[in-house]
Protein backbone atom coordinates (compact mmCIF):
# COMPACT_ATOMS: atom_id res chain seq x y z
CA UNK A 1 0.00 0.00 0.00
CA UNK A 2 3.12 2.02 -0.78
CA UNK A 3 0.82 5.31 -2.40
CA UNK A 4 -1.15 5.25 0.79
CA UNK A 5 1.03 5.66 2.89
CA UNK A 6 3.04 8.08 1.35
CA UNK A 7 0.18 10.71 0.88
CA UNK A 8 0.74 14.15 2.30
CA UNK A 9 -0.96 16.85 2.83
CA UNK A 10 -4.99 17.49 2.19
CA UNK A 11 -4.93 14.05 0.56
CA UNK A 12 -3.30 12.13 3.88
CA UNK A 13 -6.17 14.21 6.14
CA UNK A 14 -9.17 12.97 4.26
CA UNK A 15 -8.06 9.43 3.50
CA UNK A 16 -7.65 9.58 7.64
CA UNK A 17 -11.17 10.64 7.79
CA UNK A 18 -12.67 7.52 5.07
CA UNK A 19 -10.32 5.19 7.07
CA UNK A 20 -11.68 6.12 10.26
CA UNK A 21 -15.46 6.54 9.55
CA UNK A 22 -18.04 4.53 11.39
CA UNK A 23 -20.41 5.03 8.81
CA UNK A 24 -18.14 3.91 5.72
CA UNK A 25 -16.69 1.54 7.56
CA UNK A 26 -20.02 -0.51 8.45
CA UNK A 27 -21.01 -0.07 4.65
CA UNK A 28 -17.64 -2.03 4.18
CA UNK A 29 -18.39 -4.83 6.22
CA UNK A 30 -22.22 -4.93 5.61
CA UNK A 31 -20.55 -4.90 1.98
CA UNK A 32 -18.71 -7.72 2.50
CA UNK A 33 -21.79 -9.77 4.43
CA UNK A 34 -23.70 -9.56 1.34
CA UNK A 35 -21.29 -10.31 -1.53
CA UNK A 36 -18.70 -13.06 0.73
CA UNK A 37 -21.23 -14.21 3.34
CA UNK A 38 -24.61 -14.37 0.64
CA UNK A 39 -23.55 -14.39 -2.45
CA UNK A 40 -20.28 -16.10 -2.96
CA UNK A 41 -18.30 -13.64 -4.11
CA UNK A 42 -14.47 -12.77 -2.65
CA UNK A 43 -13.42 -9.86 -0.25
CA UNK A 44 -15.70 -6.33 -1.75
CA UNK A 45 -15.13 -4.76 2.29
CA UNK A 46 -12.13 -2.33 3.85
CA UNK A 47 -8.84 -4.10 1.82
CA UNK A 48 -10.48 -4.22 -1.84
CA UNK A 49 -11.12 -0.67 -0.68
CA UNK A 50 -7.41 -0.01 -0.39
CA UNK A 51 -6.12 -1.73 -2.62
CA UNK A 52 -8.20 0.33 -5.18
CA UNK A 53 -7.36 2.90 -4.01
CA UNK A 54 -3.63 2.23 -3.89
CA UNK A 55 -3.41 0.93 -7.34
CA UNK A 56 -5.75 3.91 -8.54
CA UNK A 57 -3.29 6.57 -7.56
CA UNK A 58 -0.59 4.61 -9.29
CA UNK A 59 -2.01 4.90 -12.33
CA UNK A 60 -2.78 8.18 -12.04
CA UNK A 61 0.80 9.17 -11.34
CA UNK A 62 1.96 7.38 -13.87
CA UNK A 63 -0.20 8.52 -16.54
CA UNK A 64 0.28 12.48 -15.03
CA UNK A 65 4.07 11.48 -15.53
CA UNK A 66 3.85 10.67 -18.43
CA UNK A 67 2.40 14.07 -19.77
CA UNK A 68 -1.46 12.80 -19.85
CA UNK A 69 -3.57 15.45 -17.40
CA UNK A 70 -5.93 14.37 -15.32
CA UNK A 71 -9.71 15.68 -16.29
CA UNK A 72 -10.11 17.71 -13.58
CA UNK A 73 -7.19 19.72 -13.98
CA UNK A 74 -7.95 20.09 -17.80
CA UNK A 75 -11.81 21.08 -17.49
CA UNK A 76 -12.14 22.46 -13.96
CA UNK A 77 -8.57 24.12 -13.61
CA UNK A 78 -8.08 21.74 -10.86
CA UNK A 79 -4.79 20.58 -8.73
CA UNK A 80 -2.95 17.27 -9.39
CA UNK A 81 -3.51 17.31 -5.66
CA UNK A 82 -7.60 17.73 -6.45
CA UNK A 83 -7.29 14.71 -9.14
CA UNK A 84 -5.76 12.68 -6.34
CA UNK A 85 -8.13 13.16 -4.34
CA UNK A 86 -11.26 12.65 -6.65
CA UNK A 87 -9.89 8.83 -7.75
CA UNK A 88 -8.93 8.02 -4.03
CA UNK A 89 -12.19 8.45 -2.36
CA UNK A 90 -13.89 7.78 -5.85
CA UNK A 91 -11.62 4.41 -5.74
CA UNK A 92 -12.87 3.76 -2.01
CA UNK A 93 -15.74 3.91 -1.76
CA UNK A 94 -16.58 2.23 -5.27
CA UNK A 95 -18.35 -0.97 -4.10
CA UNK A 96 -19.84 0.28 -0.70
CA UNK A 97 -23.61 -0.29 -2.99
CA UNK A 98 -23.09 -3.83 -2.41
CA UNK A 99 -23.91 -3.32 1.18
CA UNK A 100 -27.72 -3.05 -0.10
CA UNK A 101 -27.14 -5.34 -3.36
CA UNK A 102 -24.72 -6.42 -6.08
CA UNK A 103 -27.38 -5.77 -8.43
CA UNK A 104 -26.95 -2.33 -9.72
CA UNK A 105 -24.42 -1.14 -6.71
CA UNK A 106 -22.52 1.08 -8.44
CA UNK A 107 -25.58 2.90 -8.39
CA UNK A 108 -26.06 1.79 -4.48
CA UNK A 109 -22.51 3.17 -4.18
CA UNK A 110 -22.98 6.67 -5.92
CA UNK A 111 -26.17 7.80 -3.38
CA UNK A 112 -24.64 5.96 -0.15
CA UNK A 113 -21.46 8.16 -0.97
CA UNK A 114 -23.30 11.45 -1.85
CA UNK A 115 -23.56 13.01 1.64
CA UNK A 116 -20.38 11.12 2.95
CA UNK A 117 -18.57 12.99 0.55
CA UNK A 118 -19.97 16.23 0.56
CA UNK A 119 -19.50 16.95 4.11
CA UNK A 120 -15.84 15.72 3.89
CA UNK A 121 -15.30 18.06 0.69
CA UNK A 122 -16.86 20.97 2.73
CA UNK A 123 -14.52 20.65 5.20
CA UNK A 124 -11.74 21.53 2.88
CA UNK A 125 -12.99 23.63 -0.04
CA UNK A 126 -15.50 25.92 -1.05
CA UNK A 127 -18.75 25.19 -2.07
CA UNK A 128 -18.61 25.46 -5.85
CA UNK A 129 -15.08 23.60 -5.84
CA UNK A 130 -16.65 20.49 -2.99
CA UNK A 131 -19.46 20.37 -5.76
CA UNK A 132 -17.39 19.45 -8.79
CA UNK A 133 -15.56 17.53 -7.00
CA UNK A 134 -18.11 15.95 -5.60
CA UNK A 135 -19.69 14.82 -9.10
CA UNK A 136 -16.36 13.88 -10.52
CA UNK A 137 -16.19 11.48 -7.28
CA UNK A 138 -19.65 10.32 -7.72
CA UNK A 139 -19.07 10.05 -11.86
CA UNK A 140 -15.96 7.57 -10.81
CA UNK A 141 -18.22 5.52 -8.38
CA UNK A 142 -20.92 4.84 -10.59
CA UNK A 143 -18.66 3.93 -13.94
CA UNK A 144 -16.67 1.68 -12.17
CA UNK A 145 -19.23 -1.03 -13.30
CA UNK A 146 -18.64 -2.72 -16.77
CA UNK A 147 -20.75 -1.72 -19.25
CA UNK A 148 -20.68 1.82 -18.16
CA UNK A 149 -18.36 3.85 -20.04
CA UNK A 150 -15.67 6.30 -17.78
CA UNK A 151 -15.63 9.84 -18.95
CA UNK A 152 -12.73 11.23 -16.90
CA UNK A 153 -8.85 9.88 -16.33
CA UNK A 154 -9.90 9.85 -12.51
CA UNK A 155 -12.63 7.57 -13.41
CA UNK A 156 -10.65 5.41 -15.54
CA UNK A 157 -7.91 4.99 -12.93
CA UNK A 158 -10.78 3.82 -10.75
CA UNK A 159 -12.13 1.34 -13.33
CA UNK A 160 -8.65 -0.44 -13.66
CA UNK A 161 -7.58 -0.37 -10.46
CA UNK A 162 -10.63 -2.51 -9.37
CA UNK A 163 -9.61 -5.40 -12.35
CA UNK A 164 -6.55 -5.05 -10.48
CA UNK A 165 -7.40 -6.81 -7.60
CA UNK A 166 -7.69 -10.29 -8.82
CA UNK A 167 -4.72 -12.26 -7.31
CA UNK A 168 -5.62 -16.41 -5.95
CA UNK A 169 -8.44 -15.84 -3.68
CA UNK A 170 -9.43 -11.76 -4.48
CA UNK A 171 -11.68 -12.62 -8.06
CA UNK A 172 -14.22 -10.21 -8.88
CA UNK A 173 -16.47 -12.65 -9.99
CA UNK A 174 -18.39 -15.43 -8.05
CA UNK A 175 -16.55 -18.46 -7.59
CA UNK A 176 -18.12 -22.06 -7.11
CA UNK A 177 -16.38 -23.63 -4.05
CA UNK A 178 -17.39 -26.71 -4.60
CA UNK A 179 -17.02 -26.08 -8.45
CA UNK A 180 -13.99 -27.36 -10.83
CA UNK A 181 -15.09 -24.87 -13.42
CA UNK A 182 -12.55 -22.22 -16.02
CA UNK A 183 -13.62 -19.55 -13.95
CA UNK A 184 -12.30 -21.48 -10.45
CA UNK A 185 -9.45 -22.63 -12.08
CA UNK A 186 -8.53 -19.31 -13.48
CA UNK A 187 -8.93 -16.99 -10.15
CA UNK A 188 -6.87 -19.77 -8.56
CA UNK A 189 -4.13 -19.04 -10.82
CA UNK A 190 -3.34 -15.47 -10.72
CA UNK A 191 -0.34 -15.22 -8.36
CA UNK A 192 0.64 -11.49 -8.66
CA UNK A 193 -0.13 -8.79 -10.40
CA UNK A 194 2.32 -5.56 -10.90
CA UNK A 195 1.42 -1.95 -12.25
CA UNK A 196 4.42 -0.10 -14.02
CA UNK A 197 5.29 2.74 -16.18
CA UNK A 198 5.51 1.19 -19.73
CA UNK A 199 6.97 1.70 -22.73
CA UNK A 200 5.26 1.98 -25.67
CA UNK A 201 2.19 2.79 -23.08
CA UNK A 202 2.42 4.97 -20.61
CA UNK A 203 0.98 1.67 -17.88
CA UNK A 204 2.11 -1.83 -18.20
CA UNK A 205 0.48 -4.24 -15.84
CA UNK A 206 2.32 -7.57 -15.33
CA UNK A 207 0.31 -10.65 -14.40
CA UNK A 208 2.44 -13.84 -13.19
CA UNK A 209 0.14 -17.16 -13.57
CA UNK A 210 0.88 -21.08 -11.62
CA UNK A 211 -0.34 -21.77 -15.09
CA UNK A 212 -2.03 -20.40 -18.68
CA UNK A 213 -5.45 -20.77 -17.06
CA UNK A 214 -5.06 -17.45 -15.30
CA UNK A 215 -5.50 -15.74 -18.77
CA UNK A 216 -9.39 -16.78 -18.50
CA UNK A 217 -9.43 -14.58 -15.63
CA UNK A 218 -7.40 -11.64 -17.06
CA UNK A 219 -9.59 -11.26 -20.18
CA UNK A 220 -12.73 -11.81 -18.60
CA UNK A 221 -12.16 -9.43 -15.39
CA UNK A 222 -9.34 -6.88 -16.04
CA UNK A 223 -10.10 -6.84 -19.99
CA UNK A 224 -13.82 -5.74 -19.50
CA UNK A 225 -12.16 -2.98 -16.74
CA UNK A 226 -9.98 -1.57 -19.31
CA UNK A 227 -12.25 -1.71 -22.43
CA UNK A 228 -15.05 0.25 -20.41
CA UNK A 229 -12.45 2.51 -18.71
CA UNK A 230 -12.15 5.28 -21.08
CA UNK A 231 -7.95 5.37 -21.07
CA UNK A 232 -7.44 1.48 -22.85
CA UNK A 233 -4.83 3.23 -25.28
CA UNK A 234 -3.16 4.13 -22.29
CA UNK A 235 -2.49 0.39 -20.89
CA UNK A 236 -1.15 -2.84 -21.79
CA UNK A 237 -1.25 -6.03 -20.08
CA UNK A 238 1.44 -8.62 -19.90
CA UNK A 239 0.96 -12.04 -18.26
CA UNK A 240 3.53 -15.00 -17.74
CA UNK A 241 3.61 -17.91 -15.80
CA UNK A 242 5.76 -18.37 -12.69
CA UNK A 243 7.95 -21.46 -13.76
CA UNK A 244 8.64 -20.26 -17.01
CA UNK A 245 11.52 -18.46 -18.51
CA UNK A 246 10.79 -14.51 -17.12
CA UNK A 247 9.74 -13.39 -20.44
CA UNK A 248 5.97 -11.43 -20.12
CA UNK A 249 3.91 -12.07 -23.14
CA UNK A 250 1.47 -8.73 -24.05
CA UNK A 251 -2.26 -10.08 -23.93
CA UNK A 252 -4.51 -8.89 -26.37
CA UNK A 253 -7.25 -7.68 -24.50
Amino acid sequence: MEELKNLEGTAKEIFNLLESSKEINTFLKMSNIMAVKRLGYNDHGKTHARIVANNAIKILKILYNRGIKPSFMLDCKGSFEDSLIITMIGAYLHDIGNSIHRDIHHLHSSYLAKDIVKNILIEFYDEEKAYQMLTEILHAIYSHSEGIMSLTIEAGCVAVADGTDMTKGRSRVPICRKCYDIHSISAASIEKVYIKEGEDKPVKIEVILSNEAGIFQIQEVLGEKIKWSGIKEYISVYARVEKEKPVFKEITL
